[in-house]
């Protein structure tokens, strides 16, 4: 998505809390940086999707306390990592 974004002009920066969020809780910000309007509301609005539906964040489930990753419904993300 950033190389995609990068070929118009734009960048994407995100990031992402540590530890659980429950559910209807903020767990990033993301932010696109273009000098046009229409390509960075174009940017953010495919990145947050593309995001939720394949970031392996997201996939894990609570239940009594244990974190159960979902693995069946991750996707890897190339060269993500976590924030430190």
């Amino acid at each position: 998505m950033a190389e995609k974004a990068e070929l118009k002009g734009a960048k994407i920066k995100m990031a992402h809390s540590k530890g659980d969020v429950m559910l209807h809780e903020s767990s990033y910000i993301a932010a696109v940086f273009s000098p046009k309007r229409r390509v960075a509301l174009e940017f953010i609005d495919l990145f947050v999707e593309d995001f939720k539906a394949s970031a392996p964040i997201w996939k894990y489930d609570l239940k009594s306390g244990k974190r159960i990753y979902a693995k069946d419904r991750s996707t890897a993300i190339s060269g993500s990592g976590l924030l430190a």
